[in-house]
């Protein structure tokens, strides 16, 4: 009897972890300005209620993906240093986001500290449809980033293109 529950606990436990499988992710790429670009992200569950649960204001960044500069960048007017950096959003209205990034790595269970947080020249896209795993890129921009170098994040709904240039 022993056996048998056990075994259907492993069997069980088996399914699930091959069910829905989790990796790590590193994206790498030289932006037009010549600094090289390495993104390192897990791909995480998009989940939906974890950003309408978000504060207005707070950083918010699933599985903490972080992105490595190796010369400085522009994002509009801001200039963002060479670097490693937590990227991560801030929610300032339910239908309206930015893209930022924290130098480092935030410790777990503290407030980040905003006044470090640097945040990109964003736009928010609702039409791009619904990521089941958080998505992290470089890709070429469009619209107002046309002819520009962008990060995205795509969790769920949520697609967010911030300017690197």
């Amino acid at each position: 009897m022993k056996r048998t529950v056990l075994a259907a606990l492993f069997a069980s436990a088996a399914a699930a972890a091959f069910a829905h499988p989790h990796f790590n992710k590193t994206i790498t790429a030289k932006l037009p300005s010549g600094a090289d670009v390495s993104i390192t992200y897990n791909t995480t569950p998009s989940n939906e209620t974890h950003a309408q649960s978000a504060k207005v204001g707070e950083f918010v960044s699933p599985r903490r993906p972080t992105i490595k500069l190796s010369a400085e960048v522009k994002s509009g007017a801001q200039a963002i240093p060479a670097g490693e950096y937590t990227i991560g959003v801030i929610k300032n209205s339910d239908k309206d986001w930015t893209m930022a990034l924290f130098p480092g790595a935030p410790a777990r269970g503290v407030p980040v500290d905003m006044t470090k947080v640097i945040k990109l020249d964003s736009m928010l896209e609702s039409a791009k449809g619904t990521a089941e795993h958080m998505l992290v890129d470089l890709t070429p921009g469009h619209g107002k980033f046309e002819g520009k170098a962008v990060l995205t994040l795509h969790f769920g709904t949520l697609f967010l293109s911030g300017l690197l240039a």
